[in-house]
């Protein structure tokens, strides 16, 4: 225990000598002193919440010349500076790890096939290289005092890989190919957590999983074709499917899912034991996940899903023909008429989580939310609904003590620049995260 202390110990004063360093030399990196200052654990160790930034692969998928990532130093200080002390981001493990063959590839093509904008990833087609990005791009993290959540959606990107998606063990081997990977470069000592597999059921691109629910999605069927196979009780005359997005479960596909997560986190657990492990979710009925091998909740929440507006789709759809004013005035008017019952029920929501974390004895908090799930920059949308849902949720987050990381948004890019560029609205509510 006194190796391990002294240890932490070292790695603080490391980053706090390596980040007084970076600040003389700019005196506008007003967010990494107060970043130098944070309590340098695991996420099940935090004693006061982190402000964690909702990034995702867009780190990579826009680091080149004209994107909005152009520059880390540049976007890492000025999440700094906005009072951000930890991120939430892709490790894409899928490409860091050899594929089925054994294969290695230092760089990747990722093709952009439609000019519909693009809220995350590459606006263009573009060349990268994942575990040469990664061994530049977490030490760069450290020196501005921000913690990283590793996290992965395991999608193709548009790249020609294709078999570690339909392989049996692929999101096991492809993690712990990488953290191999950056634990023999020194780079495990600044990760706040590990994020196996982004959101059950569906918003990953792990297709051999999905094809497993969809075996079970039916019942009967599944029974039929598996009559050896141990049919939880309840689920008998469910025939029920899984909609893309929406987490319609049933006691078959639940069962396959606490197991398949269930051992992939006791697997990566028992080799990583200096690392927090879990998998996030999002509309799923967590009194039904086995969490008992989960170091934190990660539930994801937004307004959006309560408000029911078609007109939100419409936002969706990314569609530059669509009249985006009566999208606007319809959210609004909606927004204002049902504020009361609608705070009600997210904090019901937010409320529920901390319990169910409170019960497995492990903390929570939330990487995605909390008015909308995609918006964008346009001259008939303003950003005023995503900052008020924000700051409602984040006081309702903050009334649980073991709510220790929160978002602000989906939004914390350089490449929505409404809510970037206003510095001031970050500080604030980040200063207010980061006080508990």
């Amino acid at each position: 225990m006194k190796k391990i202390k002294e240890n932490n110990r070292r790695d603080f004063i490391k980053t706090l000598s390596l980040a007084t360093g970076v600040m003389a030399l700019s005196g506008s990196m007003v967010g990494c002193k107060e970043n130098v200052d944070m309590d340098y654990s695991r996420v099940s160790q935090l004693k006061k919440p982190v402000a964690i930034a909702m990034w995702d692969f867009s780190w990579i998928l826009r680091h080149h010349k004209f994107g909005e990532f152009e520059d880390w130093d540049q976007v890492l200080q000025g999440l700094a500076e906005r009072g951000y002390n930890a991120i939430r981001m892709d490790a894409m493990p899928q490409f860091v790890a050899a594929d089925t063959d054994g294969t290695i590839r230092e760089e990747f093509r990722s093709h952009k096939t439609s000019w519909t904008p693009a809220l995350w990833g590459n606006q263009y087609s573009m060349t990268f290289r994942p575990r040469e990005a990664l061994l530049e791009f977490l030490p760069k993290c450290e020196k501005y005092g921000i913690k990283v959540g590793l996290a992965s959606w395991f999608l193709r990107h548009g790249t020609d890989r294709s078999q570690i998606f339909n392989e049996k063990d692929a999101v096991y081997r492809a993690w712990d190919e990488t953290l191999g990977f950056l634990e023999s470069h020194d780079l495990l000592k600044n990760v706040l957590y590990v994020d196996l597999l982004n959101e059950y059921p569906y918003w990953h691109g792990y297709d051999w999983l999905k094809s497993e629910l969809n075996k079970r999605s039916d019942i009967e069927k599944f029974r039929l074709d598996n009559p050896d196979a141990h049919i939880p009780d309840g689920g008998e005359d469910k025939k029920q499917r899984i909609e893309e997005g929406i987490a319609i479960d049933n006691p078959l596909e639940v069962q396959f899912y606490n197991q398949f997560a269930g051992d992939l986190l006791k697997g990566l657990k028992a080799k990583y034991p200096e690392l927090d492990f879990f998998v996030s979710f999002s509309q799923m009925d967590l009194d039904k996940m086995d969490l008992s091998n989960c170091d934190a909740l990660d539930y994801h929440l937004w307004f959006e899903y309560f408000i029911k507006v078609p007109e939100i789709g419409q936002i969706h759809a990314l569609d530059a023909t669509l009249d985006h004013r009566n999208a606007s005035a319809t959210i609004n008017k909606v927004w204002t008429r049902n504020k009361s019952q609608l705070i009600e029920t997210m904090n019901g929501s937010i409320a529920k989580t901390a319990r169910i974390a409170r019960e497995h004895n492990i903390v929570c908090g939330n990487t995605e939310g909390w008015g909308s799930v995609n918006w964008y920059d346009h001259p008939e949308l303003g950003w005023d609904w995503i900052k008020e849902c924000a700051e409602i949720s984040v006081d309702a987050c903050l009334k649980h003590d073991n709510y220790k990381f929160i978002c602000t948004s989906n939004f914390t890019h350089p490449q929505f620049k409404g809510m970037w560029d206003d510095i001031a609205w970050h500080r604030a509510i980040t200063g207010k995260i980061k006080r508990g």
